[in-house]
């Protein structure tokens, strides 16, 4: 509960100071860079190296990759199709590709089905989200900020991302068998739990709800897709194909129905890609997300 309450009040504090004078307008870039640069190194330094990962993990290892995959050939094939520019098509891709599998599945996933749930939840956000993020969702936003990049730009882009950085560190260690001392991990712990609230408190600050805004069709095309169709596809693979009846299985679809990740929105606004629509997936997607979390809770344990 404690969760969902600050994500509401991180949101009211962002809208709000959009009134205070005082507030730079641009303040939400300097957060922005807080996340990128310090909050996320550090949760990837803190979480990876005391990742486990082993064949049954399976489930919910593929529920990221396999969602933002979708994502990218949603949208690509359609915005192409119908002619969108290049940043609202990775715009799309990233938000609706990402689940929020940490912040808002967390609570919701241990208040559903306990501790047990929760560990799988961790699969599904630590190797997975949080990975796609850093590396797909990387990759695409340099790829689609500026149509005209080459690969050399690219690469350049990831190279020196600094949360690509700390998981390629991260993963080493994890191979090596290492971890930071407890001092470290204390100090990474903490600077990683600035993520949300920072986070937050920027999207706020960008979000406008404009009723005649463009926007409104994407957006709904992107929370029909992300709430809806894309846990309709992992419950056609997961429970009809596969006939997975575990508590991962159901665990991993209910994650894969969870709204936008806030970092997703911060990552696509901090390249440009349609920040004002990055923000209301987020703003708009979270509250709306509680209604569609309960009717695939009541399909999974009614079919």
């Amino acid at each position: 509960m404690d969760n969902i309450l600050l994500i509401f009040l991180c949101l009211l504090m962002g809208l709000g100071m959009q009134r205070v004078a005082a507030f730079p307008k641009n303040g939400h870039l300097a957060l922005n860079q807080i996340v990128i640069f310090v909050a996320l190194p550090a949760l990837a330094l803190f979480y990876i190296p005391k990742i486990s990962i082993s064949t049954t993990l399976l489930y919910p290892l593929a529920v990221a990759w396999i969602g933002f995959g979708l994502s990218f050939l949603f949208f690509y094939l359609i915005g192409k199709k119908l002619g969108w520019p290049n940043k609202l098509i990775g715009c799309l891709i990233i938000t609706a590709g990402l689940g929020n599998t940490s912040f808002v599945g967390f609570p919701i996933i241990q208040a559903l089905y306990g501790d047990e749930g929760l560990k799988t939840a961790i699969i599904v956000d630590q190797p997975g989200t949080f990975v796609v993020m850093a590396t797909l969702g990387l990759i695409t936003a340099a790829i689609f900020a500026k149509g005209d990049a080459n690969s050399r730009q690219i690469v350049s882009k990831i190279l020196f991302f600094p949360p690509f950085i700390a998981f390629v560190i991260a993963c080493a260690m994890n191979v090596l068998k290492l971890d930071f001392s407890e001092h470290f991990q204390t100090v990474f712990q903490k600077l990683g739990a600035i993520v949300t609230p920072v986070a937050l408190v920027s999207v706020g600050l960008q979000l406008k709800i404009d009723l005649r805004s463009q926007h409104w069709k994407f957006l709904r095309l992107g929370l029909l897709f992300k709430l809806i169709i894309t846990p309709a596809i992992f419950y056609l693979i997961y429970k009809i194909i596969l006939h997975g009846k575990s508590l991962a299985v159901d665990v991993s679809i209910l994650e894969s129905a969870m709204a936008p990740m806030i970092t997703g929105a911060i990552l696509a606004s901090n390249y440009g890609l349609k920040p004002k629509l990055s923000s209301m997936m987020v703003g708009i997607g979270i509250p709306l997300s509680f209604l569609t979390l309960a009717f695939w809770y009541f399909i999974l344990h009614t079919f």
